[in-house]
């Protein structure tokens, strides 16, 4: 039972954004009081403001965000209006100025009227804004995926961004995108009323990422767990993180997708597979989490391939080997000759079938033109790369059954020497 107990408990944690991103509220440089500080300052000052938020998916810009609107709606109750939009649904101009005005017009009990215009929605607005500024009253708009907001003519930011440049408004506009330049999208006169706060969303240090996994998977002093579990489970979790094998499989987590998704997804695995007979982690849990991670992303593409589209591929990781600038398939064709030569195999297949392979490597997305020059009718004579790494070809081809054992050898003779 309380082997079990814990387990649960480890596991909603692992399962909570807020929870998992509540670690970084105490550091007064980190993004958390910064967003806070910027919004809390519209609040008090009743001035407007606007903000992005930046950085790879999965490192915590909406759950940091959420945390900052949540402990703020504590400290102002009945002060702060939340309007949500998400540019997958809302990039569109009329669309997005609609679900503006009916998410404001639910919020103050307003009638909507979806017949009205763009142009009348935009007044809502204003008016809104202006009477929530007389009320003392913030508004704050959240848009995620904001980088799709700046596709066409960016009517649902300019109306946003211009609506703040009255002083009887009160709001704060927030953008979150995975895009580091997506300020640099904005047409002029949008840019021209935004900010400029940028806040910048990255993986943690090494000294945070440790201060992130204890916080993540010790167990708490005070809980109906007994004392005496606690500190032994503590005690034998310290032990696993200071381990240099954990730390390796730790780094190819890192090295895979280096984001703090990743990282839960990995000690979420991590925890199912605890034994509940022991009622503890041992490393043996995390060896088997990392086995779910596939550190190469086009194994699965590269699984039905045929014998001739592997010799293909060999042909052109040899040519890289021999650091060779450019080569098209006449070249890739030359280098599978040479190898048909030597070895004197029975895997000796006509150029014109050849041709269709390579074509077939193309339409999978395995390898790819490099020159943009649409009006060279003939594929053989165009330059092309790779997009399979030397380390995914040797995997792909260790995992074929059955490999020809030429070539793997003729793979192993240039990559591996």
């Amino acid at each position: 039972m309380e082997v079990t107990e814990a387990s649960l408990l480890l596991r909603r944690r692992l399962c909570d954004p807020s929870y998992i991103h509540s670690i970084f509220k105490s550091s007064p440089d980190g993004n958390y009081s910064k967003l806070k500080f910027i919004i809390s300052n519209s609040i008090n000052e009743a001035c407007n403001n606007s903000v992005l938020l930046l950085g790879p998916r999965g490192n915590g810009k909406s759950a940091v965000l959420e945390l900052v609107l949540a402990d703020l709606k504590v400290e102002h109750p009945g002060i702060i209006s939340v309007v949500k939009l998400n540019g997958l649904l809302h990039g569109d101009n009329n669309n997005g100025l609609k679900e503006i005005a009916r998410q404001l017009c639910l919020e103050f009990d307003l009638p909507f009227s979806k017949m009205a215009s763009s142009d009348e929605n935009s007044e809502l607005l204003i008016d809104i804004l202006r009477e929530c500024g007389l009320a003392h009253k913030t508004v704050i708009f959240t848009l995620e995926e904001f980088d799709l907001f700046t596709q066409g003519k960016q009517r649902v930011l300019y109306s946003l961004l211009d609506a703040l440049q009255f002083l009887t408004s009160q709001a704060v506009v927030i953008g979150l995108s995975c895009r580091l330049d997506a300020d640099q999208l904005l047409e002029k006169r949008v840019r021209s009323r935004f900010s400029h706060r940028k806040l910048l969303f990255i993986t943690p240090l090494k000294d945070d990422m440790q201060r992130l996994l204890e916080h993540l998977l010790l167990l708490p002093k005070e809980t109906n767990l007994s004392s005496i579990y606690v500190v032994e489970f503590n005690s034998r979790l310290y032990k696993i993180l200071d381990s240099k094998e954990f730390k390796y499989h730790l780094k190819k987590v890192i090295d895979i997708d280096n984001n703090i998704s990743n990282l839960v997804m990995f000690l979420y695995r991590a925890v199912c597979s605890m034994d509940l007979k022991s009622g503890f982690l041992s490393l043996e849990n995390f060896k088997k989490a990392i086995s779910y991670f596939h550190p190469y992303p086009k194994q699965e593409s590269l699984r039905n391939s045929s014998i001739l589209e592997f010799y293909i591929l060999v042909c052109m990781n040899r040519l890289d080997a021999k650091e060779q600038i450019s080569f098209n398939f006449n070249s890739i064709m030359n280098e599978y000759k040479a190898i048909m030569d030597a070895y004197k195999t029975s895997d000796n297949y006509t150029r014109n079938v050849c041709l269709r392979a390579f074509e077939h490597l193309l339409e999978r997305g395995l390898i790819m033109l490099t020159d943009n020059n649409v009006r060279c009718q003939s594929i053989e004579f165009r330059p092309v790369k790779s997009l399979i790494s030397p380390q995914e070809l040797h995997q792909a081809l260790k995992a074929y059954n059955p490999c020809p054992v030429l070539l793997l050898k003729s793979f192993n003779n240039e990559c591996f020497k």
